[in-house]
């Protein structure tokens, strides 16, 4: 009877936790923090550079600028793209250049997915955050949500109880029919401004995977 009622008492004390979360105030709370923190971002222009592996086989790097524009957009732009495929002559020559050129588009494609679930919206994470499922421990707080851009995909969101600032991100959704997840990692300048450091995607349909990291940052000369 002891054991039974000590267990009541800790299944209503988590409940009591997780009850304790206002969701719509978190919502807030995130967004600004991610709007502030976005602000010191723009004062900088970085470098990512993927590589894009198959089989474990490295066949594709892209280098990718980023900087935010006058109106607050994030705007990328190529740098430079290669193929480690050896390109046969002739016909059997450009269609396989063809090919690898699909190849680096469907990469940019899945990269370009995986930066609508980096940076998202006010609007976008108070539509996140209605519907998820929000748990506390050890101070990160876990949210979990699905159908956040399309039926079906899936985004668990860590964020630091105290900073309100991203810690983690996974997700799983469809680029175009393909199944896709990836992780995006954040960390932290010595200034304390949060970055998206490294995103890691994997692409089960092309036996692929995708790692990304964002370096070279530095302050724009105004």
């Amino acid at each position: 009877m002891k054991k039974l009622f000590s267990l009541l008492i800790a299944v209503g004390s988590i409940t009591s936790v997780t009850a304790q979360i206002d969701k719509d105030q978190l919502a807030l709370d995130v967004s600004k923090a991610d709007a502030a923190n976005t602000e010191k971002l723009k004062a900088f222009i970085w470098k990512r550079h993927s590589t894009a592996t198959v089989n474990g086989e490295v066949k594709a790097t892209t280098i990718t600028e980023f900087s935010f524009d006058d109106t607050g957009a994030l705007k990328a732009t190529p740098v430079d793209a290669q193929s480690s495929i050896k390109q046969k002559p002739g016909l059997r020559g450009r269609v396989q250049e063809n090919a690898m050129e699909s190849s680096l588009d469907y990469v940019e494609n899945a990269l370009k997915l995986s930066l609508a679930y980096t940076y998202m919206t006010k609007g976008q994470l108070l539509d996140f955050f209605s519907k998820a499922t929000i748990t506390e421990k050890d101070g990160i707080l876990e949210a979990i949500g699905q159908d956040v851009y399309i039926k079906g995909d899936k985004l668990t969101v860590l964020i630091d109880g105290k900073t309100k600032l991203y810690t983690n991100k996974k997700f799983s959704s469809l680029l175009g029919k393909d199944p896709i997840d990836g992780e995006i990692k954040y960390a932290l300048f010595s200034s304390g401004i949060n970055h998206g450091a490294e995103t890691v995607l994997n692409l089960p349909v092309k036996k692929a995977t995708i790692d990304a990291k964002n370096q070279d940052y530095s302050q724009r000369v105004k």
